[in-house]
């Protein structure tokens, strides 16, 4: 079994930063991918952006330019850096792992774009 923990969501004006930090333990034989999605209120999961085995990226044509997900494999941990936050951004953000046997999901964390 996998366990994904996300940390780093909270409150931040627009035009702010944060960087959303999610840490992957239990047995992991493999990643084939490791994401970042959101979740807004009355609208569905979507997908932010994702990093996969070979170190490519892709990410959600409404936050190009503005985040940027890395990924530090001896810790398993795949981090999301978000600048230029809007209020749209606000949402739960949910971390990802496909381990090419499984998908598994962490628990969320929020973040509220606000003045």
């Amino acid at each position: 079994q996998v366990q994904l923990v996300e940390s780093g969501g909270g409150l931040v004006q627009p035009g702010g930063s944060l960087r959303l930090s999610c840490v992957a333990s239990g047995s992991i034989f493999g990643i084939k991918s490791m994401a970042w999605y959101r979740q807004a209120p009355g609208k569905q999961r979507e997908l932010v952006a994702r990093t996969t085995s070979g170190s490519s990226t892709n990410y959600a044509d409404s936050v190009k330019g503005r985040f940027t997900i890395s990924r530090d494999n001896a810790k398993n941990t795949v981090y999301l850096q978000m600048n230029s936050l809007k209020p749209e951004d606000t949402a739960v953000y949910y971390c990802n792992l496909d381990d090419y046997f499984a998908r598994y999901w962490g628990q969320g964390t929020q973040v509220t774009v606000s003045s």
